[in-house]
């Protein structure tokens, strides 16, 4: 069994076959896409299809364990059957909706006078007829499949007291809602315990915020969509027996809280979804992967299928935001590199975060 709370530079595959069987609850990782992007070699292996990968990383998971993995809109689905034929479950599939994509769309019009201009013609009537046409959409979204491994218990339930897997932490995935958000994220900020602490940290008129949905977005999507939907105002709800001198907030219980009383509310309608953020340094000095995902982003995938104190694997580490992360929420993790030059600025940005926030006595630094 490898050490935790560190990344190896090796071969996903070698990684894996050095790790006990039921040995981690969690997998969030980021593959390759298998589109050759920006010439990348990297990025044409075929090691997203391949049935042996997620069999390892089957065997490795707990049972009830879930796996969360990216996808290319072109690939996702060659890379799911792999996932599925190798045992796993699945059981959904989530869409990171961003606003920043750009268009690899060749102009056909223009493409056609280029091609007639080289035997000495000049603009046609042919290309003015295709005027307006091209061959790509702009990328906005990437899906992530969500697999789970089958359960050995007889139930859900169960199976939770056996391993401590097979549900997903709904209550600390839930979207805040205007009235609690600042209050939310100062529940989040201690790491795993806001997930037990929260019954007490996060009591607001709102409730207990929006269940989670299967639909993510960045900062520049969710304004994007609430500049078409506008501003929205929804009634307040509650439950059966309550009347309304009850209903504000000064007079509500705690059993009110309990029976989901939320009171009315406005706002885009991105507020019903949860949206990632990401700052300019985050991605760390030097680092010039092409691919880093926000890291408030992979938080709040790591949250939702991790329990406390539970080991969270990550075969294609990249920079290492997967394991900044994991750190930053309090959560263990093992990952996997294999290119040196990532492995190197994944390392560094992990060693810098664990001397930056003095948390030398959990994580020890990467050598």
């Amino acid at each position: 069994m490898l050490e935790i709370n560190k990344i190896y530079n090796m071969d996903c595959l070698e990684g894996l076959k050095l790790l006990d069987d039921n040995s981690v609850d969690s997998i969030v990782t980021d593959p390759p896409y298998e589109i050759g992007f920006m010439g990348k070699k990297w990025d044409m292996t075929g090691i997203a299809y391949n049935i042996e990968l997620w069999q390892e990383c089957l065997r490795v998971l707990k049972p009830g364990g879930h796996l969360l993995a990216f996808g290319g809109t072109r690939t996702y689905h060659r890379m799911v059957c792999a996932i599925e034929d190798a045992g796993f479950e699945i059981r959904d599939q989530m869409q990171w909706i961003y606003g920043s994509g750009f268009p690899k769309s060749i102009d056909i019009s223009k493409a056609l006078d280029k091609r007639r201009c080289k035997v000495d013609i000049t603009a046609t009537e042919e290309a003015k007829l295709w005027e307006g046409w091209g061959t790509a959409l702009k990328p906005a979204n990437e899906p992530i499949v969500v697999a789970r491994k089958p359960l050995s218990e007889k139930t859900v339930a169960e199976n939770v007291m056996k391993w401590g897997t097979g549900g997903l932490n709904i209550d600390g995935c839930r979207i805040p809602t205007n009235e609690n958000r600042a209050r939310f994220n100062r529940a989040r900020q201690g790491g795993t315990s806001y997930v037990v602490q929260r019954r007490d940290a996060y009591i607001d008129p709102g409730g207990e915020g929006r269940f989670p949905a299967n639909i993510l977005l960045d900062e520049e999507a969710g304004q994007m969509l609430d500049e078409q939907s506008g501003n929205l105002k929804s009634g307040g709800t509650r439950p059966n027996g309550i009347n309304k001198s009850e209903r504000s907030w000064k007079n509500t219980s705690k059993e009110i809280i309990a029976n989901n009383y939320i009171p009315p509310s406005e706002g885009g309608a991105s507020r019903f979804f949860y949206c990632a953020k990401a700052s300019k340094k985050e991605r760390g000095e030097g680092n010039n992967h092409p691919t880093v995902k926000p890291l408030s982003l992979i938080k709040y995938l790591i949250t939702l299928v991790t329990p406390p104190e539970g080991v969270c694997l990550d075969p294609f580490e990249g920079s290492g935001t997967h394991a900044l992360a994991c750190e930053e929420l309090g959560f263990n993790y093992i990952g996997f590199e294999l290119d040196k030059e990532y492995y190197e600025i994944a390392k560094n940005r992990i060693n810098k975060h664990i001397l930056d926030n003095n948390l030398q006595d959990k994580y020890n630094l990467i050598t």
